[in-house]
């Protein structure tokens, strides 16, 4: 067993970020969630949502974010052992992309529990 080092620790988070950039940079859909997450943490703060319905958010954003980079992941591994047309492979990136879909839709569905209320208020 190897033994226990805080420098092997730190640089573990150095290639953590390095990956986070990487999905951020370089991935379209990351793109897209960045904006719907800007836009949904606009409306929190307009809206003056509470500490509950933050954390809602935040956690809904963190799953989507969390889902989107596995998909990302699974992806590109399939695409570097199977590069040529494989009903397996492609099986294999689908249902990963139905994942990120689900997460997705769970998490608008917490948004719209949560922004419905102030939404009708403001516009009565």
């Amino acid at each position: 067993m190897e033994k226990f080092s805080i420098k092997k620790r730190l640089k573990s988070f150095t290639y953590a970020w390095k990956g986070i950039g990487s999905f951020l940079f370089k991935e379209h859909n990351a793109w897209i969630h960045s904006s719907i997450t800007f836009a949904v943490i606009i409306c929190g703060i307009i809206f003056k949502i509470n500490t509950f319905e933050w954390i809602s958010i935040v956690l809904c954003i963190g799953i989507v974010f969390a889902a989107e980079a596995f998909n990302t992941s699974i992806e590109r591994l399939v695409n570097l052992v199977s590069p040529q047309e494989n009903n397996i492979a492609g099986d294999v990136k689908d249902i990963a992309a139905g994942a990120v879909l689900i997460c997705a839709i769970a998490a608008a569905i917490v948004g719209l529990i949560i922004f419905m209320p102030h939404l009708i208020a403001y516009f009565q």
